[in-house]
């Protein structure tokens, strides 16, 4: 009798940003279709060799990707839009590629967040589903691991409920009703998948059902037990096992009661719950119990004894052959490996387990609950030192940021005068026209930008030299926006990798990875910083490229930060006190910086909150907490400054009628709105709840290398006036510009400010 592990997917971008680099070169035309899917294929067959050589003992198959794996989903079963063609066949790279990034004749599909992570999905369309199996991608990959090296893999595929639920019809996610009318078209071509992998000899398949963490009525189980007795009917010889994650499972009993051979538990992000559920109602003796009890979502490396008690806790519900250990989720979302992290402080590195040494942990929590922990035990003890020597360090232990923390409760967060009041000093401070122009901070990093900070970096170039190419590009920009004829302008960020990473290098506490990457969407990857210790403000962070931006010309110069829960929600936070302590830190330290723009003569911050809707907790009795404390950190960001300054903030795509009330909370003078992708939905959440503050609906999409006409943006602008007062009207794209390139970027502002012009015309003197 021995508990065995399991992996439930592997990151897809190669320690060096491998798969990163393939899709861009195949992208400018650098090499066909054969050289992509050659070199693809040597990076999952490594993937898998590494996975072996960790000790992983159920290996995953067919996580990787060739951009999103739910855009894998849609090209498999054929749920492709009919503004791309009709398909009979597997999709080639470019039909691909062109529902995630737009065409010449069709625009991208829709990406939101996966669940309340920062990984961005293709929005499944089901306007016109016609399901087909166009590629049977899941025993290609089962039967490639097999014949190439000879591994038993467990395919993963996205359950067909969640992909279902996942989707929209009309614009709007499908509901209960539209997920029945469709389920019984599609499971047809998931059996036909789970009968050719029993055919190929497959034991096991993943099918992951995430949004079973979000249903709370019994009675709404129905569709995934439907779906299960039937996919096990139709391959009896295939062993399923029932994935879920990111959270408790509300409907436990009627969950573990599915026709499956195993299910999966998240015992890291449950709050505890999955495990009362355990305690309380047992777990069946004839399944497998597949426990995540690694966390695939942050970076700490695990207490192992402790790890190795809640082990022997699971093994007074099941026995030894119906454990499986796991990660809690897919390690798809943290880095490869510390191995490459050289620079890092030993006291911190002892504390790090990314991917390959969570794998690692596995293998020490298999080994000791089959054969004690004394089979492990130098591993352990060197576990048990390395964490105690952080939790000891100075870096957590700082005194001054507890004294500031000890001071909130006597302090007042608020703006000195209401809005009404603030928008008329605003006003007549700015001088701006109707219907204002602007873009909401980076412009692209070119090639240039990027060697030259890389030459900097390596000590290649002085920091005076790095310095004036800096302002050269600083001026260059504020140049072509005065062409362009923008209102407001920005410095582009040109100093900046990322909008989170940057601030992290600024402050204490924070780790900037050399190679931890992640990937966020296609073949964007980020390097989520490490907030390991106390944060402090020790030094002005944006204030000199501001100030020198806003000395090249007399329009507003917009200061550009990242608000707190952004910096949370995309770095990865320590876990050793809550994340609300950690947020009012990064508050209290963003506030003198906010201070010091303002005092350097900035008219207009823009304290960015795009992560606040993303991470709202799965489960809606988390909400108003969460909420509460996003909105109290933004407050202690900004409520020191002058009436007349004005606060703008901006926040990517979302569900906004969840949140509206918050977004009026949070009392900025100016948001923007990522939209583009879905803009009809997103208006209709202004149309349903009244908003007297400015507010800007990007009219374009940024996503996409695709330039829009005059005409489309118009439409944009002109369907959002229907809703929101033109006198609070701004006209702004979706998101930054930092990854198009210069051309498109210059040719889809042109438009934009032109689409602005045509539709004041269209007003005329009744606005005025």
């Amino acid at each position: 009798m021995t508990v065995i592990n399991s992996n439930l997917g592997y990151p897809r971008l190669g320690e060096h940003r491998e798969w990163k680099h393939l899709l861009e070169h195949f992208w400018k035309g650098d090499f066909d279709d054969a050289t992509f899917h050659d070199r693809a294929k040597a990076l999952r067959l490594a993937n898998l060799e590494k996975q072996r050589a960790l000790g992983v003992d159920l290996i995953p198959v067919a996580d990787n990707s060739d951009y999103d794996h739910v855009l894998d989903t849609i090209t498999a079963f054929g749920v492709i839009p009919a503004r791309y063609g009709h398909f009979d066949h597997r999709l080639s790279l470019t039909d691909y590629y062109a529902l995630a990034r737009g065409s010449k004749t069709a625009v991208a599909a829709e990406m939101t967040k996966w669940f309340n992570i920062n990984y961005h999905y293709i929005v499944p369309e089901f306007d016109n589903a016609d399901f087909q199996l166009l590629d049977n991608r899941w025993l290609r990959y089962y039967q490639e691991a097999k014949q190439e090296l000879g591994i038993d893999g467990k395919p993963v595929l996205l359950g067909p409920v969640s992909f279902l639920k996942l989707g929209k019809r009309h614009g709007h996610y499908l509901n209960d009703a539209a997920v029945a009318e469709l389920l019984p078209k599609l499971l047809p071509y998931y059996v036909q998948v789970f009968q050719e992998l029993a055919a190929a000899g497959a034991s096991w398949i993943q099918l992951d059902e995430p949004t079973l963490v979000q249903v709370t009525d019994p009675a709404d189980i129905a569709p995934y037990r439907a779906a299960l007795t039937n996919l096990r009917a139709a391959a009896p010889t295939l062993n399923i096992e029932l994935q879920t994650y990111f959270d408790s499972l509300d409907c436990y009993d009627q969950v573990v009661d599915l026709p499956v051979q195993a299910i999966g538990l998240d015992l890291v992000h449950d709050h505890g719950e999955n495990l009362d559920h355990l305690t309380t109602s047992g777990f069946p003796s004839d399944k497998i119990l597949a426990a995540g009890i690694i966390d695939g979502h942050n970076v700490w490396a695990s207490d192992l004894h402790q790890k190795a008690a809640l082990v022997q806790r699971l093994l007074t519900f099941v026995d030894h052959d119906h454990l499986w250990l796991q990660p809690a989720n897919s390690l798809l979302h943290v880095p490869i490996t510390t191995r490459n992290e050289p620079k890092a402080d030993p006291v911190l590195l002892g504390g790090l387990a990314f991917a390959d040494e969570k794998l690692t942990e596995l293998r020490l929590l298999t080994a000791a609950a089959n054969h004690g922990i004394a089979s492990v035990q130098a591993d352990f003890d060197r576990n048990a030192a390395n964490l105690a020597a952080l939790n000891a360090s100075s870096h957590r232990n700082n005194q001054a940021v507890r004294d500031a923390e000890a001071q909130l409760p006597r302090q007042h967060f608020e703006r000195h005068a209401p809005f009404a009041s603030r928008i008329q000093q605003q006003h007549a401070r700015l001088n701006l026209p109707l219907l204002p122009t602007t873009t909401i901070g980076s412009f692209p990093q070119s090639r240039a930008v990027r060697a030259k900070r890389a030459a900097w970096r390596k000590g290649n170039l002085s920091d005076a030299d790095y310095q004036a190419f800096l302002h050269a590009e600083t001026k260059r920009w504020i140049n072509l926006q005065t062409e362009l004829g923008l209102d407001v302008l920005v410095h582009g960020e040109f100093e900046r990798t990322d909008m989170v990473e940057y601030f992290g290098q600024k402050l204490t506490g924070f780790y900037a990875t050399q190679n931890g990457w992640v990937q966020s969407y296609g073949s964007r990857a980020v390097r989520p910083p490490v907030i390991f210790g106390d944060v402090a403000y020790t030094k002005p962070i944006t204030v000199a490229e501001s100030v020198y931006a806003q000395s090249l010309t007399t329009k507003p110069v917009k200061g550009m930060l990242t608000a707190p829960l952004t910096i949370i929600n995309w770095s990865f936070v320590r876990d050793d006190i809550s994340k609300a302590q950690v947020q009012n830190q990064i508050a209290l330290a963003l506030r003198q910086e906010v201070l010091n723009l303002e005092k350097a003569g900035i008219k207009i911050i823009q304290v960015d909150e795009p992560a606040l809707r993303e991470g709202l907790p799965l489960k809606r009795r988390h909400w108003q907490a969460y909420l509460d404390e996003a909105v109290y950190s933004f407050k202690i960001t900004t409520s020191g400054v002058r009436d007349d300054t004005q606060i703008h903030t901006h926040m990517c795509y979302s569900n906004f009628s969840d949140i509206i009330a918050t977004i009026k909370a949070l009392d900025a003078d100016v948001i923007s709105i990522e939209t583009s992708r879905s803009h009809g939905e997103i208006i209709s959440a202004f149309e349903e709840h009244a908003y007297d503050k400015e507010i800007g609906l990007g009219v374009y999409d940024i996503h996409s290398p695709r330039v829009p006409s005059v005409a489309e943006i118009t439409a944009n602008i002109q369907r959002a006036l229907r809703v929101i007062d033109v006198h609070q009207f701004w006209i702004n794209p979706d998101c930054g510009l930092k990854t198009r390139q210069e051309p498109e970027t210059l040719a889809a502002l042109t438009n934009m400010v032109a689409a602005r012009n045509a539709v004041l015309d269209q007003l005329g003197a009744t606005t005025k």
